[in-house]
């Protein structure tokens, strides 16, 4: 009999030592934008394309409509590239477990993922309304759904947005030890 929970044990640390390797590389990226001054253009970005995404979710139709789709577009191309930078710039801090952040990043990590948890729970109830609002009307399944996908993506940009905000700037010492990288 092979040993089933050891083997499982070995990939996930092969697996943490691959996310560690990926954060490490990535963690020395865009040194000189790791402050608020640089931070909160993005996250105004970021809220933009969340209500971009709610607004064109609510004026939805499935007629051809092009100002729906200019509008759904345009956020989810600004709203990526803003919530892939800060995630550079707040150190991946909002994301999945880590065993490279200190006492402090855990604290801040877990405070906004507490505080994207309630934000999503409350945007979820106010898709099931909409959707409840919206169901007898033309389309209303699929406008429902858009609602509800554009509802989720702004809840789970939520941890980003409040770490991009009210994060300390970072020490620049920090990036200068290993400077010859």
């Amino acid at each position: 009999m092979t040993d089933k929970p050891g083997r499982l044990a070995a990939y996930w640390e092969r697996q943490l030592d691959k996310m560690d390797e990926r954060e490490l590389r990535h963690a020395r990226r865009l040194p000189g934008w790791r402050n608020r001054r640089h931070r909160r253009p993005l996250v105004a970005v970021l809220v933009a394309a969340d209500l971009g995404l709610i607004v064109s979710a609510s004026i939805f139709t499935t007629r051809n409509d092009w100002v729906y789709g200019a509008v759904w577009m345009s956020s989810i191309l600004a709203g990526s590239g803003a919530f892939v930078l800060l995630r550079i710039l707040t150190g991946r801090m909002s994301g999945g477990f880590s065993r490279l952040l200190d006492e402090r990043e855990r604290e801040w990590r877990h405070r906004v993922t507490y505080i994207g948890f309630q934000i999503l729970s409350y945007l979820m109830i106010v898709a099931m309304i909409y959707g409840l609002l919206v169901a007898d009307t033309e389309d209303g399944g699929v406008r429902g759904a858009m609602m509800l996908s554009a509802l989720l993506v702004t809840g789970t940009t939520m941890p980003s947005i409040v770490l991009g905000w009210s994060l300390p700037d970072d020490d620049p010492a920090d990036f200068e030890e290993g400077g010859g990288e």
